[in-house]
C-alpha cells in the first residue's frame, strides 16, 4: 500500500500528474508513464472505413491522424482543386506539437517562419506596450515552436502528407446530404457512398450540422465586425528605412486601439508581409464595394501610427471579410456522423486558435477511436470525443471573445490599467499575470500546454471505472 506524505516515489512511473493546476512535474513529463501515446486498443486496432467531408486544414489534419494509425480514409472535397483563401495563418505550439506527431515536421519546414516575439503596440504611435517572447521560450516550455505560414503552403503540406500515407482525396465532389444512421453521404450527382463513420469538416456553413440538428438552421453569430486582409511585398518595405526596422527580426506586431486592431507578420519565407485588420462593420456584405475597399481600409486606420499607415499606403488590393462565429452546440455527433472544426465551433480570430482547434479535434477523434475493441463501442468513442472537445473549444471561444475585448479598449482608465499591467513583460521583469494572453503564465499553460490525447485517455479511463463499478 503506497504511503502518503513521506516522499516515497522511487521512479518516474510512480508519479502522477496532479489534478490541480500545477507545472511542478513538467521536468519529468518525458520520463513518466507513456501510455498516452499508445496508438491502438489493448486488444488490437479496430480499423474503420472512414469518410471525411472537406479537404480544408481541419479535414486533412483529421485524415492524416486517422490514416496514420491504419484506418482507411477517403476525403471528399467540393472544390476542383485544393486551395486556401487568405494569406497568413499562425500555428501555435498546441497545434505544432500534434502536427509533428503526425509526421508533418519535414513537410512544414520549407514553408514556416518562427517569429521571435509578439509585440503589442499602442495604436497611436507604435509604442510597445506588451510583449510575449515566443522564441526560444515556447519551444522549450511547450515542446513545440510557434510558427506562421502561408495558408496555401499549410494546406499543401497537409495534403502531401495525407497522400503519402495513402489517403484518397476526391476533388470536385460536392456532398449534398448525409445519412447519419448508416454512415452515408449523397453527392451532387446522386451517388451514395457509405462507411463505418462519416466525419464532416465542411466549414462554418456546414450542411452536416443542419442534418445533425434535425434540419434546424442555427444562425451564425455576427458580432458586427469585418476584417481587411492584405499583403505587401517585403522588398518594397525594405527600401524604406523606417519600415525596414519592423523587418529586422521575424515577429508578430499587433497595433491595438479603440474597437479594432492590426495584426502583422511575414510569411512565404519572409517575402510577404501579411496584415489582418479586424474593425467594426455591421453592414450587409452583399452591399460592400470592392472598388472602394482600399480607400475604406486606409480611412479606418487614419490617425494611427505613421509606420502602420505607411505600410497601408503600400497595399494594392485588400480583401474584406465578414467575421462570423458559430453558435454553441450541445452535440457534435449522431449515429455514425460527427462534425468537427469550423462546422462545430467556428470562432473569431482573436486568439489565432481556429485551425489549431481543428487539428486538436482530429487527433482527439483518432485517439478516442484507438480505445475501441469493436464497432459496438463506436458510440462510446464518439461520445467521449464530443464531451472532451465541446468543453475545450467552448473555453477557447471564451478566451477569444475576451481577447477581442482586451485589445479593443478605447483610451481611458481601463486601457491605462491594461497597459500598466503589461509593463513588466516589456521591461523583461518577472511577472505572475498579464492582460496579454500570449504571455500570461496561467493562460499560456492552459492554451499551449494542453495535452489532447491525455484528456481523451482520462475520459476513457473514467468511463471504464464507471462501468466496472456498475457491475460490482
Amino acid at each position: 500500500m503506497p504511503r502518503e506524505g513521506h516522499g516515497v516515489a522511487q521512479s518516474p512511473q510512480t508519479l502522477r500528474m496532479p489534478s490541480y493546476p500545477s507545472n511542478c512535474l513538467h521536468f519529468a513529463k518525458s520520463l513518466m508513464d507513456t501510455t498516452s501515446r499508445v496508438t491502438h486498443s489493448e486488444t488490437g486496432p479496430v480499423l474503420l472505413d472512414i469518410i471525411v467531408v472537406g479537404a480544408g486544414l481541419g479535414g486533412l489534419a483529421t485524415a492524416v491522424a486517422l490514416r496514420q494509425v491504419g484506418h482507411k480514409v477517403t476525403v471528399y472535397e467540393q472544390s476542383a482543386e485544393l486551395k486556401e483563401v487568405g494569406a497568413g495563418i499562425q500555428i501555435p505550439p498546441n497545434s505544432t506539437r500534434l502536427l509533428f506527431q503526425l509526421g508533418l515536421e519535414p513537410y512544414l519546414k520549407p514553408y514556416v517562419t518562427e517569429p521571435e516575439s509578439l509585440l503589442i503596440r499602442r495604436w497611436q504611435n507604435g509604442k510597445i506596450i506588451g510583449k510575449a517572447q515566443l522564441r526560444p521560450n515556447f519551444a522549450k516550455t511547450f515542446d513545440a515552436p510557434y510558427y506562421v505560414i502561408h495558408r496555401a503552403d499549410f494546406l499543401s503540406a497537409l495534403s502531401q502528407r495525407a497522400l503519402d500515407l495513402g489517403v484518397e482525396i476526391k476533388l470536385g465532389v460536392k456532398v449534398v446530404d448525409y445519412d447519419p444512421m448508416r454512415g452515408g453521404i449523397t453527392v451532387a450527382d446522386g451517388i451514395h457512398h457509405s462507411g463505418d463513420l462519416v466525419i464532416a469538416a465542411d466549414g462554418i456553413k456546414s450542411v452536416a450540422r443542419r442534418v445533425l440538428l434535425g434540419g434546424q438552421e442555427i444562425p451564425l453569430r455576427t458580432p458586427g465586425m469585418a476584417a481587411y486582409r492584405a499583403v505587401v511585398d517585403v522588398d518594397k518595405m525594405k527600401r524604406d528605412p523606417e519600415l525596414s526596422r519592423i523587418l529586422e527580426r521575424p515577429g508578430l506586431n499587433a497595433w491595438i486601439g479603440d474597437s479594432k486592431h492590426a495584426m502583422t507578420y511575414t510569411v512565404g519565407l519572409g517575402r510577404v508581409f501579411n496584415l489582418v485588420m479586424p474593425h467594426p462593420d455591421a453592414s450587409d456584405p452583399a452591399k460592400w464595394n470592392a472598388e472602394t475597399a482600399l480607400q475604406d481600409m486606409r480611412a479606418a486606420y487614419r490617425g494611427w501610427d505613421p509606420v502602420l499607415t505607411k505600410i497601408l499606403d503600400m497595399v494594392e488590393e485588400p480583401v474584406k471579410w465578414p467575421l462570423l462565429s458559430g453558435s454553441l452546440l450541445t452535440r457534435w455527433t449522431i449515429g455514425q456522423l460527427v462534425i468537427l472544426g469550423d462546422a462545430a465551433h467556428g470562432m473569431l480570430p482573436y486568439m489565432a486558435q481556429g485551425a489549431a482547434m481543428a487539428v486538436e479535434d482530429g487527433v482527439a477523434l483518432a485517439r478516442s477511436l484507438a480505445h475501441i475493441d469493436s464497432l459496438e463501442q463506436l458510440p462510446d468513442a464518439l461520445s467521449i470525443f464530443e464531451k472532451v472537445r465541446i468543453w475545450r473549444t467552448s473555453q477557447m471561444r471564451e478566451a477569444t471573445v475576451l481577447n477581442g475585448q482586451l485589445w479593443h479598449f478605447p483610451d481611458g482608465p481601463l486601457q491605462e490599467a491594461r497597459d500598466t499591467a503589461m509593463t513588466p513583460e516589456v521591461n523583461g521583469l518577472p511577472f505572475s499575470h498579464s492582460p496579454n494572453q500570449w504571455s500570461d503564465p496561467t493562460t499560456q499553460m492552459w492554451c499551449y500546454g494542453y495535452d489532447t490525447e491525455k484528456e481523451i485517455n482520462t475520459a476513457w479511463r473514467n468511463l471504464r471505472m464507471r462501468q466496472i463499478r456498475s457491475v460490482l
